[in-house]
C-alpha cells in the first residue's frame, strides 16, 4: 500500500497480510479524498479500526493536522507503529491499541488530538449488519458524537460492503455516497443538537 498524494506522495506503507484488514483500494481512495479534500487541512482525524493506518495517513499527507488510530489486531498495530517510525510522525500521531467497540475515544492528556474534525469509521465488514440500535458498535457511533470526543461540525466516513443493511445513529446525517469496488462509502456529518452524553466506557488510556 502506499500514499498516493501530498506531502508523502508515493511512501511505501507496510501492510497486514491476509484477511485481518481490507486496506483501501488506490483508486476507490483516490474517489474519496478528492472530494474530502477542502475538508482536511489543519483537521483533527481519527482512523477507527485503523489497520496499518493507509487512510489515516492520506489525511495526514493531504494536510491533517494530527491523526488518532485506533486498532485491536496486535499484528497490524505493530505494522502501524513501524509506519509511523517510517514516516517520522510520532508527534502528529496517537496509536492506540483497544477495542473500538469498547472504547471512549478519548486518549488521556491528548488535548491537541480532539475533538475529531473527521472520523473515518472502518468495521470489518462481518460487523456492517450489527450496526441498528442498541448493539456496540451502533453505540460506539454515538459515544463518538460526543461533544467532548467530535466538533460540532464533524465529518464521518463509514466503510461497509455495498449491500449492507445498516442504521446509523440520527445525529450522523449522510451527506453523499460512493459505492465502487463492491464497497459502500457513507459520508455523513454530525447533527449537534441530536448528540447525546452516551454510554460510559473503560478504554480512555493510549497505548
Amino acid at each position: 500500500m502506499r500514499i498516493i498524494a501530498g506531502e508523502f506522495r508515493h511512501r511505501v506503507l507496510l501492510s497486514n497480510p491476509g484477511d485481518t484488514t481490507r486496506p483501501i483500494t488506490d483508486r476507490v481512495k483516490e474517489s474519496l479524498f478528492a472530494r474530502l479534500e477542502h475538508e482536511l487541512p489543519d483537521k483533527r482525524v481519527a482512523d477507527v479500526f485503523s489497520g496499518t493506518g493507509t487512510i489515516g495517513f492520506e489525511a495526514i499527507s493531504r494536510g491533517a493536522a494530527t491523526a488518532v488510530f485506533i486498532e485491536a489486531d496486535k499484528k497490524a498495530y505493530e505494522l502501524l507503529r513501524e509506519n509511523v517510525a517510517k514516516l517520522k510522525l510520532g508527534e502528529r500521531t496517537i496509536c492506540w491499541m483497544t477495542n473500538a467497540l469498547r472504547s471512549s475515544y478519548r486518549p488521556k492528556n491528548a488535548e491537541r488530538f480532539t475533538p475529531f474534525d473527521v472520523i473515518f469509521f472502518d468495521p470489518p465488514y462481518k460487523m456492517a449488519d450489527d450496526i441498528q440500535p442498541g448493539t456496540p458498535i451502533f453505540r460506539s457511533l454515538e459515544r463518538l458524537a460526543r461533544p467532548d470526543v467530535s466538533a460540532p461540525d464533524a465529518l464521518l466516513v463509514l466503510r461497509v460492503p455495498e449491500r449492507a443493511t445498516y442504521e446509523l445513529p440520527p445525529v450522523w446525517k449522510t451527506e453523499w455516497q460512493l459505492t465502487m469496488s463492491n464497497m459502500l462509502l457513507d459520508v455523513c456529518r454530525k447533527q449537534p443538537q441530536l448528540a447525546t452524553a452516551g454510554d460510559d466506557d473503560a478504554d480512555e488510556e493510549p497505548a
